[in-house]
């Protein structure tokens, strides 16, 4: 959400039936074929003429609920509420979210901003402190170590490559039975 947003175009709520077509295939492929359903459905009243699945995103929460029972049985219907941009992408997500998503999503919100909070303090934090020598010499400091680093791994391998190998193991292992 970062980027540009779109000006929302069209913008709908729908009672979307899933149950009569997904009976029609094996159980354990169930939910796969509801989110497809939901998918088609949504295309063909959201008018996107080349039905294009990859132009329709589903929002986590409504995965969430459609997987919430298992792929065996998923739910017979949902309310979900659709907006179409201007890019002709259509986001669908639930018009109304159960008591346990909302307060997921709040928990994940805040998260989320307290993460943002620390990151825009660290930002402020690097440009306000190093000069341009300082970080002239850190770098200098981490090619040093980087320098070190491979030489060290040469001298490794030349010390692994002049030692002695031991006898080896058979490929097959032979039953204890038949050793004797």
């Amino acid at each position: 959400m970062a980027e540009k947003e779109d000006k929302v175009v069209l913008e709908r709520e729908y009672i979307v039936p899933l149950r009569r077509k997904f009976l029609r295939t094996p159980k354990h492929r169930r939910v796969p074929k509801a989110v497809k359903i939901l998918k088609q459905f949504v295309a063909r009243h959201m008018k996107i003429y080349d039905k294009d699945m990859n132009k329709i995103k589903l929002d986590r929460y409504l995965n969430e609920e459609l997987w919430f029972r298992g792929i065996r049985k998923p739910l017979a219907k949902v309310k979900v509420k659709c907006k179409k941009f201007e890019s002709g992408i259509v986001k669908v997500e639930l018009s109304e979210l159960p008591q346990a998503l909302k307060w997921k999503k709040e928990k994940e919100e805040k998260v989320i901003g307290e993460v943002r909070k620390k990151k825009e303090e660290k930002v402020e934090e690097k440009k306000e402190e190093k000069p341009v020598e300082e970080k002239k010499e850190e770098v200098e400091k981490e090619k040093a170590t980087v320098e070190a680093g491979l030489k060290q791994a040469g001298e490794k391998a030349k010390e692994m490559k002049h030692e002695v190998k031991l006898k080896r193991e058979p490929k097959h292992k032979v039953r204890q039975a038949l050793q004797k």
